[in-house]
């Protein structure tokens, strides 16, 4: 047993629930519009809403799909920028950290 597999079930759990999101965002959103020109307008911006959450729900899904390969590729809990172990408090809050405290800080 490694000392990851409970990540593995929570980035493998966090991957499906994402998947399914997206599939309803993506079906959502290519819904016929509206006859009534009111209703267009609200259609619009849910639209808009609907775009903002895809595109958030790709990029944390991309990120979980990357902590994945990661863990099967055995560099899962390492730095990769500078090569030192992301600690286990950090991968508990954010299980898809790719990199220490200190890289994230000054990578943003």
């Amino acid at each position: 047993m490694s000392r990851f597999d409970k990540f593995q079930q929570i980035l493998t759990s966090r991957r499906t629930e994402l998947e399914t999101r997206l599939g309803k965002i993506t079906r959502d959103v290519s819904k016929k519009a509206s006859a009534d020109w009111s209703e267009q307008a609200q259609e619009r911006e849910n639209d808009e809403v609907l775009d903002a959450l895809g595109n958030e729900t790709e990029l944390e899904l991309r990120q979980v799909v990357k902590a994945l390969d990661r863990l099967n590729e055995g560099d899962y809990g390492i730095c990769e920028r500078c090569g030192v172990d992301i600690p286990e408090a950090r991968l508990e809050i954010m299980p898809y950290a790719a990199l220490c405290v200190k890289c994230a800080n000054e990578a943003s």
